[in-house]
């Protein structure tokens, strides 16, 4: 009678959490940050709450906390690499208003203000002069007329540069780009960009392999996946594929890797097709708990053993979306916990990698261990249905994963750095609603790493796909020096105006 009481209890316990959690998906907001967790945690608030509460501790990868500073203003610091016009004006008239002598100039005043030219459509025509001989008929000579993206297009590489860069860092569908082309008096089918889109990837693939296995190089990568609509050929239906990240930031310990991501388009996201891309990589692997993440940590692997590090991020999301529906005081200590952890990787963020475990292992393992304590010790007192027990086993089932960041202080304690990359593919794929087929897919993953990781780099885009597409398609780069024009190693080139517009 008593495990019968238990069960309905349970059951009972999660209608209640649905309820909540339904009720917090209609009126409620969509991040955790918004929501006060633990008064001892202060307010993960998005800055739209009335009250002030007390600074927080660093409950994501954010930055910590820090005192408030004046707010940076770019009054007298405006950037120096941009051009300056120098507007002169001069008074109406420079005769003494008294003794109507000649004026001299004793100063002036000079202030700065930033303008903004919008784009410019033109026309760039290119002539070849020919030149014949009066001596004889055989001598004539005449220019090489310069290489094309796209052979007889009316686009110069510009241009194509400019579309891809819209579309794929900023996220502006064909569609919406031909409106903004027409805006201009310039009538282009959509048809027409995506084939633009489609050659540009095509320039682009080695650069993509060549930052593919730059990235797989390294001996930590993180990885994880999202959907994406394909529309399917001919039946006018889209069908749900995949988009798996792979990505490599040692930033936070100051590491060799730079930032970067690389997009891959695949039919499912199942054990076989992630065990294809990683079939030649050996090393650490930052993920989430999917399982088909499990199997690559088998032994016997040909390539090597892989380590999986599992996200905290990922456990600790699940005590605040139970803590959310239920306020159940347990669920409170393990955020209190985990919110610990977060407060001492904020505090070494930036150091060297064996300052950082060294300090995990002073600070951090403890509260780890507190952590395992409390859940061996809450585990047998749940009902094995309930919400919290179920939470409790994640973490049992993935905890020698959850705690490998205390042993090397390259590893992240989350997986927050790739779950960022999916944000570009998410605003995308709300824009685009699906690729029109899987040629489409395979260049939007393609043109989306390049750029994505340009933007992760600090790099304007479009200067920087300008720049590679006009040296690959000119052959001023050949296939095997395409690592020059990788994101952290480019350096653009010195080349004659005219010249530019000529291609």
């Amino acid at each position: 009678m008593t495990h019968r009481v238990a069960e309905l209890e349970a059951k009972l316990e999660e209608k209640d959490r649905q309820l909540n959690a339904y009720k917090a998906m209609l009126f409620g907001s969509r991040s955790e940050k918004a929501r006060i967790v633990l008064d001892e945690q202060g307010c993960l608030d998005l800055g739209d709450l009335s009250s002030t509460p007390p600074t927080p501790p660093a409950a994501n990868d954010d930055p910590a906390p820090k005192a408030r500073r004046k707010a940076r203003r770019n009054i007298g610091a405006l950037p120096k690499h941009l051009p300056r016009i120098r507007n002169v004006i001069e008074p109406d008239s420079t005769q003494c208003p008294c003794c109507q002598g000649a004026m001299h100039k004793i100063g002036e005043t000079e202030t700065e203000a930033l303008d903004i030219v919008p784009a410019i459509l033109r026309f760039i025509v290119t002539v070849r002069p020919k030149y014949g001989c009066r001596s004889c008929e055989g001598g004539v000579v005449q220019a090489r007329a310069p290489r094309r993206m796209i052979e007889g297009s009316m686009v110069t590489t510009s241009f194509i540069a400019w579309v891809v860069s819209q579309r794929f860092a900023w996220y502006l569908p064909a569609y919406r780009q031909a409106q903004m082309l027409a805006g201009h008096g310039l009538q282009i089918d959509r048809s027409t960009l995506s084939r633009m889109i489609k050659s540009a990837a095509w320039w682009l693939e080695g650069l993509f392999d060549e930052q593919w296995r730059f990235i797989h190089g390294h001996s930590r990568i993180f990885v994880d996946e999202t959907r994406v609509p394909v529309l399917e050929p001919g039946r006018g239906k889209v069908r749900i594929d995949q988009f798996w990240a792979h990505g490599i930031d040692d930033r936070s310990w100051n590491g060799p890797a730079p930032p970067g991501v690389c997009y891959v388009h695949a039919g499912s996201r199942g054990k076989l097709e992630i065990a294809e891309q990683l079939c030649g990589y050996a090393g650490v692997l930052q993920v989430d708990g999917y399982g088909a993440y499990k199997h690559l940590a088998e032994p016997g692997r040909e390539a090597g053993p892989i380590q999986l590090a599992f996200c905290l991020a990922h456990l600790r999301r699940r005590f605040v979306d139970l803590h959310k529906s239920t306020k159940s005081p347990l669920s409170a200590q393990f955020i209190k916990l985990l919110g610990e952890i977060y407060r001492i990787e904020a505090e070494i963020r930036g150091t060297s990698a064996e300052h950082r475990q060294a300090v995990r292992q002073e600070k951090s393992r403890p509260v780890m261990e507190k952590l395992k304590a409390l859940c061996d010790e809450t585990l047998p007192r749940l009902s094995a249905k309930s919400t919290l027990a179920e939470h409790i086993r994640y973490a049992h089932d993935h905890w020698h994963g959850l705690i490998l960041f205390l042993e090397d202080g390259r590893i992240e304690v989350d997986n927050n750095m790739i779950e960022r990359q999916m944000r570009p593919i998410a605003i995308g794929r709300r824009n685009s609603l699906f690729a029109g087929n899987e040629g489409g897919a395979r260049s939007w993953a393609i043109l989306a790493s390049l750029l994505q990781t340009a933007k992760l780099n600090g790099l304007d885009p479009f200067t920087w796909l300008n720049d590679v597409l006009t040296r690959i398609v000119s052959g001023e780069v050949k296939n095997n020096e395409l690592g020059q024009l990788l994101a952290w190693n480019w350096k653009p080139a010195v080349r004659i105006p005219h010249m530019d517009l000529a291609a």
